[in-house]
């Protein structure tokens, strides 16, 4: 953990990737997860969403703890009054979250953890936080629209229940996903977003 982390209300958003174990052999995956200590909190409170027991785990892993081997990676910390602002809104979302019951969890094309995780970004674009093409799930729709903003509030996108979308945006690029198969273009960096790629499924 950062060393300012142990002194203020903090958020961090964690990143893994790992082998994950599959018919065909291993794929490498990519999983997020949201952690937070409020002001006066003593200890960190850590949020993961599971294929196992009650979807919504709280503080089930250490909050800097691996993830099946992996170690993980801050990609967001912001700490102070603007943790302290937007900490309510990451667990007005995580208390009511909509798909928390048994068999609600489906690795593809979601609900899964980064359906979950998208759902706490949607709530908190201040963070400026994108996931990243490969991250099977994002793109689920949470609120049943197929139509709508995209997190970061500069482009639309379009989802067909997660198995077809196309999301255009400044900060998202240019997004095809195509049964788990997604073709990403970054429109803010045209030395490299002129290489289209195609990304194999991700899932968590």
């Amino acid at each position: 953990m950062p060393d300012f982390c142990r002194r203020h209300q903090t958020i961090l958003m964690h990143s893994f990737e790992f082998t994950q174990r599959a018919p065909y052999g291993g794929a490498v995956s990519l999983r997020f997860t949201p952690v937070f200590k409020e002001q006066g909190a003593l200890q960190y409170a850590r949020y993961d969403y599971t294929a196992w027991g009650e979807p919504i785990r709280t503080n089930g892993f250490a909050p800097d703890g691996r993830w099946f081997g992996a170690v993980p990676e801050t990609i967001v910390a912001v700490d102070g009054d603007n943790a302290n602002r937007l900490i309510p809104r990451i667990q007005y979302v995580i208390e009511n979250y909509k798909f928390r019951s048994l068999g609600d969890y489906s690795a593809w094309p979601g609900p899964n953890s980064n359906t979950f995780v998208q759902a706490v970004l949607d709530a908190v674009p201040e963070l400026k936080a994108v996931l990243p093409p490969t991250a099977i799930g994002k793109d689920y729709p949470y609120e049943g629209e197929w139509l709508g903003i995209t997190p970061s509030r500069t482009g639309i996108y379009a989802s067909l229940g997660g198995y077809l979308g196309l999301t255009v945006g400044w900060v998202e690029g240019i997004e095809l996903n195509f049964f788990g198969a997604v073709l990403g273009i970054d429109v803010r960096r045209p030395i490299e977003g002129f290489k289209p790629k195609w990304f194999p499924a991700a899932l968590a």
